[in-house]
């Protein structure tokens, strides 16, 4: 069997290798399980690669690159037109060998794809993911509308898998947990977790893009209204960016510097200790997250999310019993979310075991349990026309994630 992903994510060469982003990467990868081949339709960029590109373990991996196209100024939309005829030719192209499509959405090459897909009859076989927010509340691209709109219908044929449950959807949209850990990794994160204490002082961590958005500035506040407070408590921050220079100015001037480490990006082996030491992951974003997976890797190693009040995040959250959120710019309710647990440790600790048992959820083994779930209801739901999903190749699990 042979799947098709078409995706926006972004690709780039490094020593003569295709690299991306290393959760997707690690993500297709997995799916290379099911099928004899993999083929992933997404945009080629040719600045260097981020640190926090991979390269695809598995060889039933190929990729086929298009020109990305995109950006906020007017020119960079106006090629979106231009590339379209590109788009349309290569997904075309592969179609007709695919027996399953798995489009990613939101993005412009992924509406693309979903408006062919009202087209187009084969492969009947469908299974479209929106990563992004389901239902948001404040204002979002037009084309973000579109694509939800267009996957609520049914014209695409195909399954729909959303983070979050949401009321009153329609029957081909089902909630979804999205995988960060292989099992090697939640055994590794349980063992860690199994002797965590609350200690002096606490310990704060920040995983992601060092940009305004994703609410650097505002960790760093609430750092700095936890000193005012005589808390003892330190900020790592895993990441990078352009504004990561500004931020550690920020930090000098609220006079914080000594409490706080900027890391920079690390790769996924290095991660794990700074989850085993660390008590409360921050993440006052006012990006419109769908799940991130930084909030699944840390519970699985008992750090307890505190976080803003996005998207599925409470939802997930009141389910697992762990972690508390507030609107992104409330510092005080962060602040006061931490110094709760600080004198309530053991309410700390209550939450951090049960963040623990829910991480099962975010684990490749339960994500490939869903996925073959979806792939027989995608055939179900098209009269048995595509093949059922195989069983999983045990002599590729080792090589496609690397653990």
């Amino acid at each position: 069997m042979q799947l098709l992903i078409i995706s926006h994510t972004p690709h780039y060469k490094r020593d003569g290798k295709l690299v991306a982003w290393g959760p997707t990467v690690r993500e297709i990868d997995s799916l290379t399980h099911f099928f004899d081949q993999v083929i992933h339709i997404a945009p080629l960029h040719q600045e260097a690669a981020p640190e926090s590109a991979i390269a695809y373990q598995s060889s039933h991996v190929r990729v086929r690159p298009v020109p990305p196209a995109g950006g906020s100024r007017l020119v960079d939309k106006l090629s979106i037109v231009a590339q379209v005829p590109v788009y349309v030719h290569a997904m075309l192209a592969e179609f007709g060998r695919a027996d399953v499509i798995h489009v990613r959405c939101p993005a412009n090459i992924s509406l693309i794809a979903t408006i062919l897909l009202c087209i187009v009859h084969h492969p009947r076989s469908r299974w479209l993911k929106y990563a992004g927010n389901w239902q948001p509340e404040g204002e979002e691209p037009r084309s973000y509308t579109l694509q939800r709109w267009l996957l609520k219908g049914r014209l695409h044929g195909g399954i729909v898998t959303v983070n979050g449950e949401w009321p009153n959807q329609p029957g081909h949209i089902h909630h979804f947990h999205n995988p960060c850990l292989t099992d090697h990794e939640l055994a590794e994160a349980r063992v860690s977790s199994a002797l965590k204490q609350l200690s002096n002082p606490i310990r704060l961590l920040f995983v992601g893009r060092l940009e305004t958005a994703k609410g650097v500035g505002r960790a760093l506040e609430i750092m700095a209204e936890l000193k005012r407070e005589g808390l003892s408590a330190t900020l790592d921050l895993v990441g990078d960016g352009p504004e990561r220079a500004s931020f550690e100015n920020q930090a000098k001037n609220l006079e914080i510097w000594h409490l706080v480490r900027f890391h920079g990006w690390l790769p996924r082996p290095l991660l794990g200790p700074l989850y085993a030491q660390s008590h409360v992951t921050l993440l006052p974003t006012k990006c419109s997250e769908g799940w991130p997976k930084i909030l699944s890797e840390a519970m699985a190693y008992g750090v307890v999310p505190v976080s803003s009040n996005v998207s599925s995040i409470p939802q997930y959250l009141k389910i697992f019993e762990t972690g508390l959120t507030f609107e992104a710019d409330d510092v005080e309710g962060f602040a006061g979310a931490i110094a709760l647990y600080c004198s309530r440790p053991e309410r700390w600790k209550e939450e951090s075991e049960k963040g623990v048992r829910a991480a099962h959820f975010f684990g490749y083994s339960h994500y490939l349990n869903a996925v073959r779930g979806l792939l027989a209801l995608t055939t179900e739901n098209n009269g048995g026309v595509s093949a059922s999903p195989p069983p999983v190749d045990e002599s590729r699990k080792h090589e496609a994630i690397v653990e």
